[in-house]
């Protein structure tokens, strides 16, 4: 069933009263590619009514209190991305079209939407329920921030939203535990949101000094510091980016004026039996009805016929939140669990025999992991890929290759082709596999175009990226070889990224030349590097810094 987005549904479920009502700034999509929706379903199973209202108008209660008031809390979403990444370019232009919210134009979705409906809930809603806000806007901003779009220091979202507790990374479990705790302690007249705030994976406000005294949690600069000198930021920066793994963070707080912003360790990642459950679940994989009147929504067009088989990413280029926000670790689905999700996918009227995408973040990340990773948690002063891929990594791609094969063998299934992205430089350096790893899926899972995200060519702006050297020509050559053995006429789509700091005219320039002297091609998806909160690459675009060696930088002005 669809989570209820309408009255008529919670009548229909003979629900009068709902425990949670979520918030979110995209079309509501039934799906586990939504993080909303995996939340929503996620409490229902465990036994909360739980409904959902998508994109609520702003100048009135009409959407906001459609299901009245939650007996539990408010959870709030931005949605799948920031909100001002969302809503604006590179070059700060207004974006026209916004692919989650049906009919694609951007009308829906308010700047700083997680402030704007926090700012809702408490003009129209009862005072005294919580406000838990979430979600990859949330997480990102949940400290002192360099923010793009005003160019300054901003505080932390908890602070410009007053909401009352943030949840930040894997959500499932810490949004379980908040609301265990606030049922168990419901009819208690004492209760109040700080019987909560030792749950791990969350953020809270407090005017209580107590938690310095506590071993497992270190200060911060604070506010005031980082946005009056860059040498603080960069400090708090690196304290903040290397304790995101629960195995080894300890918890941090930064004074903003006379207030605190505590932040608790992670929360443990779900096991891989968790995992399998949360994918598990009964998604109708469509949109919601109350969204077809308005058209189609584009980003469930490339995910509704696609299986996600693995969270986390230990690429950790500079540019990308997933590091911060969903992790380093490698979490894998078990081969159960994705064939379950494979044959239900060949009952749906849309299967035509296709499997769209089967991977994650990084595809051909699936199953490797790391044995001292697994036990100690992250590296806090080295990287899994940089400068070089670190010896303890697993990096074997037989777990992948044996996995499409056995989705390959249901009936009904035809074609599995990997759209999501590739890490060519894991594909050579394994030594083993690689090749015939390649080999596969060059010759049965591209569909004439494989895409690779190369970034630049450039050693100097590779460093500042955080990427590992690699041979690009090589791979090209590699793949053309086994496309003209298969009797296929395909070639490969490069992502590359133009202005990341440290990159100058002369790099831009470098790097066409060599795509036009050893590709013979001219890249048409260059996109213009953004920088987004909580990322290495935005604290060098902001400080002019090397995030390794502290070296003055060149920063190209963007909008």
């Amino acid at each position: 069933m669809f989570i209820p987005a309408t009255v008529e549904e919670c009548s229909d479920l003979g629900w009068k009263e709902l425990d949670v009502i979520l918030i979110t700034g995209d079309a509501y999509i039934d799906s586990s590619y939504c993080g909303v929706a995996v939340i929503g379903k996620y409490l229902i199973k465990n036994g909360y009514k739980v409904a959902i209202i998508s994109q609520p108008t702003l100048n009135n209660s009409d959407d906001i209190l459609r299901f009245g008031n939650p007996k539990l809390f408010w959870g709030v979403t931005a949605g799948a991305m920031d909100s001002m990444v969302s809503n604006y370019t590179a070059l700060k232009k207004k974006r026209k079209n916004d692919d989650l919210t049906a009919g694609g134009i951007n009308n829906k979705r308010p700047d700083r939407a997680t402030i704007k409906y926090v700012n809702l809930i408490k003009q129209f809603g009862e005072k005294n329920i919580p406000i838990i806000i979430g979600g990859i806007e949330a997480s990102l901003r949940r400290l002192a921030h360099y923010d793009y779009w005003d160019n300054k220091i901003r505080r932390s979202i908890l602070l410009d939203s007053k909401a009352d507790i943030l949840v930040y990374g894997e959500g499932e479990k810490t949004i379980l535990e908040i609301a265990n705790t606030l049922k168990n302690n419901r009819n208690n007249e004492n209760f109040t949101t700080e019987n909560i705030k030792n749950i791990r994976g969350i953020c809270y406000l407090t005017n209580d000094t107590k938690p310095l005294l506590y071993a497992d949690y270190e200060q911060l600069p604070s506010f005031e510091e980082v946005a009056n000198d860059k040498k603080y930021f960069i400090k708090m920066f690196n304290i903040f980016y290397q304790n995101n793994s629960p195995q080894n963070a300890v918890g941090l707080i930064q004074k903003f004026g006379n207030r605190y912003v505590v932040q608790n360790p992670p929360n443990y990642y779900l096991e891989n039996e968790e995992l399998d459950e949360v994918y598990n679940l009964d998604f109708e994989n469509a949109v919601h009805p109350i969204h077809r009147k308005c058209g189609t929504v584009k980003g469930f067009e490339t995910t509704q016929l696609s299986i996600t088989t693995h969270r986390g990413c230990f690429g950790e280029c500079n540019f990308c939140s997933i590091a911060i926000h969903q992790g380093r670790k490698i979490r894998s689905r078990s081969e159960k669990s994705i064939i379950i999700e494979a044959r239900k996918m060949t009952n749906s009227k849309r299967f035509k025999g296709n499997i769209n995408d089967l991977g994650g973040a990084t595809a051909n990340m699936y199953k490797m992991e790391c044995e001292n990773q697994n036990k100690f948690g992250s590296c806090k002063n080295k990287r899994c890929m940089f400068p070089t891929v670190c010896k303890s990594r697993n990096i074997k791609h037989l777990q992948h290759l044996k996995l499409i094969k056995e989705v390959l063998k249901i009936p009904k299934i035809k074609k599995v082709f990997i759209n999501s992205g590739l890490r060519y430089d894991l594909i050579q350096f394994d030594k083993k596999f690689g090749y015939e790893y390649l080999d596969f899926i060059v010759s049965n899972c591209v569909s004439g175009q494989m895409k690779i995200a190369p970034e630049h060519t450039e050693n100097k702006v590779l460093e500042a990226m955080a990427k590992p050297k690699s041979d690009l020509k090589k791979f090209h050559n590699d793949f053309m070889k086994i496309s003209k053995k298969a009797n296929k006429k395909q070639f490969l789509t490069y992502y590359l990224i133009a202005w990341h700091p440290d990159c100058t005219a002369k790099d831009m320039e470098a790097m066409k030349k060599y795509f036009s002297k050893e590709m013979k091609i001219l890249p048409e998806q260059i996109q213009v590097f953004t920088p987004t909160p909580s990322t290495f690459s935005t604290l060098m675009y902001y400080t002019k810094k090397h995030f390794k060696t502290n070296e003055n930088i060149f920063v190209q002005a963007l909008g």
